[in-house]
């Protein structure tokens, strides 16, 4: 079987680690709820992701060369 989040059309997923998500939360004033969701079953998601962690996704952009989006992990 494919292990999908190794494909190389699949952005870099990685799980925020708690300083980083306060300056995110702080820099948008937002809580964690108010980020996008994505659910843990997402094939892309770190194996170690557990409902509750935000993840960091960076893609490839032909605007700013970087996108960085966050969202909340749901079941």
């Amino acid at each position: 079987m494919v292990d999908v989040s190794k494909h190389k059309l699949v952005p870099e997923h990685s799980v925020v680690d708690e300083g980083e998500l306060d300056e995110v939360l702080e820099e948008y004033d937002i809580k964690s709820t108010d980020l996008p969701k994505i659910k843990r079953a997402d094939p892309a998601l770190p194996d170690d992701a557990e409902v509750g962690d935000v993840i960091k996704i960076v893609r490839d952009s032909r605007t700013t060369d970087r996108a960085v989006v966050y969202r909340l992990v749901v079941e």
